[in-house]
């Protein structure tokens, strides 16, 4: 009995992993940006963006068309977003109205607007 049970959980615990399972990327009418994954891609609007507020917090979620994402904290200082999760540490250049963030070999493109000084968030 013992052995069954362990391997009914390893079966469990094994199904979730399962590839062929479809996940769902984002809720309809989900913001569209571009982006870049992996060395070497060109940017195309390929990624979704959803907005969520956890404690107080704006978390944006990119969904890559692979099912695959990465995490944001939207800063309240006016530099744009922050990772918050992962190993690799995201870059921030602006470029005129776009904010390139670049996590690892992945980049993104959010649409950005400059603040005048002293316009930062409170």
């Amino acid at each position: 009995m013992r052995i069954s049970s362990s391997c009914l959980l390893v079966a469990v615990a094994l199904g979730g992993c399962t590839p062929d399972v479809n996940q769902p990327q984002a809720e309809e009418g989900a913001q569209k940006i571009e982006c870049a994954l992996g060395e070497g891609s060109q940017f195309g609007p390929d990624c979704l963006i959803e907005r969520t507020v956890s404690d107080g917090q704006t978390i944006v979620t990119v969904r890559h068309p692979d099912g695959g994402f990465r995490r944001f904290e939207q800063l309240d200082d006016g530099r744009g977003l922050a990772e918050v999760d992962g190993a690799d540490v995201a870059t921030r250049s602006l470029e005129d109205d776009t904010l390139l963030i670049t996590v690892g070999e992945d980049q993104y493109r959010f649409a950005a607007t400059r603040q005048q000084a002293g316009d930062a968030a409170e």
